[in-house]
């Protein structure tokens, strides 16, 4: 058994800053302490309350598992108390006397360089029962472990540079905290206050949590029914947002929920969200992803990753289902075939309210894909159990819809009547791929082209083939199969002056190109690189380039447009002064070019010493001209 000594210690250096930064500052929304206080009271219970289900022996099993809070205007005390699993006393050493997290010293630097109110940052690096100390002038906390053969103990500090520990009398499992309040926070002593602050932030805990006040009987002051297990109909538009809030700590309301209740192929009840924003502040609240899992509304786990597929990670929410049996084990819950079925049918909902979404209120669907367009993009990459479902749910943006959204099946639509295949580009980003010169073709043929700029549209596009009933096919395909222009415009180069500009481009890019070859598809650009037909691996350069550190440029076919004036002038150079420097400079420049336009281009600075050559030649030919 540990010594009953009581004993002084000092507390690390990042929590006296913390606690300096706590106690001093102009902190205007003071009162997420008691959320903070509620929300540990609340998994404490939770703890203890699963503990039972496999122990016999825990302290006090007859205790109701509640949260009481005690208010003493005369006295400036605030007290909360909870039947929870409690902790002895190398608990409260590691759990309040110290942070045993790395993040405390982030939290401190954002803290100081004021990158974040506190309110967004406190909680989320295991510091939110130190927020206490924006209220207090001293806290105790007195807790009884659930184990027989553990003593209560009783810390304390003033929020200064020490904490005292000391053995307590307190014979009933749980945790007391009492707190003195500073003269500025007179208020939270008030009754009143502290029943809106319950409503406000932990109206949902699934535990009563009793007001106590020095006249009165004690009464519950939050809602605390499972708004999951309650019928959809009866349940306000509201109350899922403040639901939401409170399990979530999000300022912001959701941007979709979803109620589900059935009993059958599996007993389920469940609320999901999707957040309004993929980021939701300089940091998160919640330090993991993962739905809540309930038997029988008891949590089983906090963080369950295995009721979604991992590309629906950013989803938040509960689940419950009286088919888990109460005594599962957190190991065996993966294994569990409820699971299986859970887990299709939450996933088969999703699917389908998104794409009622999609179909109904483009407007709010747009916002939703430009924050998770990713994520579902990544799971038709790794599902295809629901890749057909997820097909149905994507929107690019192409060549012909501006700035809006566009799905394969309006793609298709709107296809010319002898059109064969839906086309796509890859690209850097929307600015490279509008200006690319595969697009020159379709552009003179009023053709819609798919803008992919995502790193993941490699990885799409080599998985998916067709969509809407069509094949998808890459324009920089050499082997695309387009109705040919008529050939009689002006300015073509002579066959006898481009040969020879042919031969002198391979000579001069060597093994960086495949071939080099006339263009029957370009129009207003000079050249273009395009994929040879064994070159199984086109859509993934990109991502290549940006995750390889070895990467290396692939050879491709480089077309030149015989139209064009620069190749004209060019093949002209090559037969009358095939010694000027400016026909190799130029060369690479169109080649580099291209690599760039394609978003393969490992390093453009090496592009700035040519670029430089050329212009003083250009500058230097318009000054002798003049």
């Amino acid at each position: 058994m540990t010594d009953a000594t009581p004993v002084s210690l000092e507390y690390r250096t990042e929590v006296k800053q913390l606690l300096d930064i706590l106690a001093h500052s102009l902190y205007t929304d003071r009162e997420i302490f008691l959320r903070e206080l509620i929300s540990n009271a609340s998994d404490a219970l939770n703890r203890v309350q699963y503990e039972m289900l496999t122990n016999p022996d825990v302290v006090g099993a007859d205790q109701e598992l509640a949260i009481r809070i005690q208010v003493d205007a005369d006295a400036k005390t605030l007290t909360l108390v909870d039947s929870g699993i409690g902790m002895n006393r190398d608990e409260l050493v590691e759990n309040l006397g110290t942070i045993a997290h790395s993040g405390a010293r982030t939290f401190l630097q954002s803290a100081g360089e004021g990158q974040a109110a506190l309110e967004e940052i406190i909680g989320q690096f295991g510091v939110g029962f130190y927020s206490v100390f924006m209220v207090a002038d001293a806290v105790s906390v007195t807790s009884r472990s659930f184990r027989p053969e553990d003593q209560a103990w009783t810390w304390r500090s003033s929020g200064d540079s020490r904490f005292t520990l000391e053995p307590a009398a307190q014979t009933e499992r749980g945790t007391t905290i009492m707190i003195h309040l500073k003269e500025d926070a007179a208020e939270f002593a008030n009754g009143w206050r502290i029943e809106q602050i319950v409503k406000k932030h932990s109206d949902y805990v699934s535990f009563p949590i009793y007001l106590v006040e020095p006249e009165g009987e004690p009464r519950i002051v939050n809602r605390r029914s499972a708004l999951w297990r309650q019928s959809p109909s009866k349940v306000e538009a509201q109350e899922y947002e403040e639901f939401y809030k409170q399990l979530t700590f999000d300022s912001e309301a959701p941007l979709l929920h979803i109620h589900m209740v059935a009993d059958a192929p599996v007993n389920l009840r469940a609320v999901l969200f999707i957040p309004a924003r993929r980021e939701r502040g300089l940091f998160h609240l919640r330090p993991d992803h993962g739905l809540r899992l309930y038997s029988r509304k008891i949590l089983i786990q906090q963080f369950n990753k295995d009721l979604l597929p991992d590309y629906y990670r950013f989803v938040d929410g509960v689940v419950d289902s009286e088919d888990l049996p109460l005594n599962v084990s957190r190991e065996m819950v993966q294994s569990n075939p409820v699971m299986r079925q859970m887990r299709r049918a939450l996933t088969n909902r999703l699917n389908k309210e998104l794409k009622t979404l999609a179909d109904e209120e483009p407007d709010r669907y747009a916002t939703f894909w430009q924050e998770f367009g990713v994520f579902i993009k990544e799971g038709v990459v790794t599902d295809t159990a629901n890749q057909e479902a997820l097909v149905d749910l994507l929107r690019f943006r192409t060549s012909k819809g501006g700035d809006a959204w566009v799905s394969f099946k309006e793609v298709a639509e709107r296809m010319q009547p002898d059109q064969q295949a839906i086309y796509y580009v890859l690209g850097e980003d929307l600015k490279s791929v509008a200006r690319s010169p595969h697009l020159d073709y379709f552009r003179a043929h009023d053709i819609e082209v798919l803008y992919l700029v995502d790193p993941i549209d490699g990885y799409v596009t080599s998985i998916l083939h067709e969509a809407a009933g069509k094949p998808l096919q890459n324009v920089d395909d050499a082997g695309l199969s387009l109705p040919q222009d008529d050939e009689t415009a002006q300015d073509v180069v002579a066959q006898e002056a481009f040969g020879p500009l042919l031969a002198r481009v391979k000579a001069v890019l060597g093994d960086r190109v495949r071939d080099v070859q006339e263009s029957k598809q370009l129009v207003n650009s000079p050249c273009r690189l395009v994929s040879p037909s064994d070159s199984f691996d086109r859509d993934l350069q990109r991502l290549r380039r940006l995750t390889e550190e070895d990467y290396t440029t692939p050879a491709k076919v480089l077309e030149l447009n015989r139209r064009h004036p620069l190749v004209a002038n060019l093949a002209r150079l090559v037969t009358s002064t095939p010694d000027d420097p400016v026909i190799d400079a130029a060369i690479e420049q169109l080649y580099d070019n291209a690599l760039l336009l394609d978003g393969l281009h490992a390093n453009p600075v090496d592009m700035v010493e040519r670029i430089q050559l050329l212009m003083e030649q250009a500058v230097a030919a318009k000054a002798k001209a003049d």
